[in-house]
């Protein structure tokens, strides 16, 4: 419907904007309800994302450490050719989650193989054990943080658009519907007044032609 059209005063159009702004109303109640629950989820995120980056930063830096380690002892061609040709042992798969009607990723690490390391002894040393290690445990933790952080990022981008919706509505829909209620109204009403005047002159002129 365009708002930018006349108002036809009639009561067959008083009902349809009455109607229309009652169903306006009902999914301002909806989008409110919804924009609270995306409120809530993004907050709950958010504590989970600041918990989840907070546990990875001291074990990135022992890993950073230990590859800085085999690269000044072993060699950076070496450890490239070692991570080359190492086969991958860590899969993370991405699945797919709704949160208040948002599509958001869920992300699972599984292993492959964790009875034996995937590289040989023979080129390597002590620090790409340990690296190998310490990533494999923080993997996990990683992909978490991260499936939080884009979880974030839905939510939030789900919450502008209810809010620009939910402006549109309280803003400019409703209070146009309302103001066309107002105006049929009043129309409708000064019509009365008019028939009434004109029936009580018409009603005083054959009295007097009695």
């Amino acid at each position: 419907m365009s708002f930018g059209q006349n108002v036809v005063a009639t009561k067959i159009e008083l009902l349809k904007y009455k109607r229309s702004s009652q169903v306006a109303e009902m999914v301002q109640k909806i989008l409110d309800d919804k924009r609270k629950v995306l409120l809530k989820n993004i907050e709950e995120m958010i504590e989970e994302a600041s918990r989840a980056r907070g546990g990875i930063w001291d074990p990135l830096q022992d890993i950073y450490s230990s590859v800085n380690e085999a690269y000044l002892s072993l060699g950076s061609s070496t450890v490239d050719s070692v991570a080359e040709s190492t086969p991958p042992v860590m899969e993370v798969d991405v699945k797919v989650r709704r949160v208040v009607d948002v599509k958001v990723p869920v992300l699972e690490v599984t292993e492959k193989d964790t009875k034996s390391m995937p590289y040989g002894f023979a080129d390597t040393n002590s620090s790409v054990d340990r690296a190998s290690k310490q990533i494999k445990v923080l993997l996990p933790q990683i992909c978490k943080a991260a499936e939080y952080e884009n979880t974030i990022l839905s939510l939030a981008k789900a919450l502008e658009k209810t809010q620009k919706l939910l402006n549109a509505l309280e803003n400019i829909i409703i209070p146009q519907y309302k103001q066309r209620v107002r105006f049929i109204l009043a129309t409708l009403e000064e019509r009365e007044r008019e028939e009434f005047a004109k029936l009580k002159k018409l009603k005083e002129s054959m009295e007097k032609r009695k």
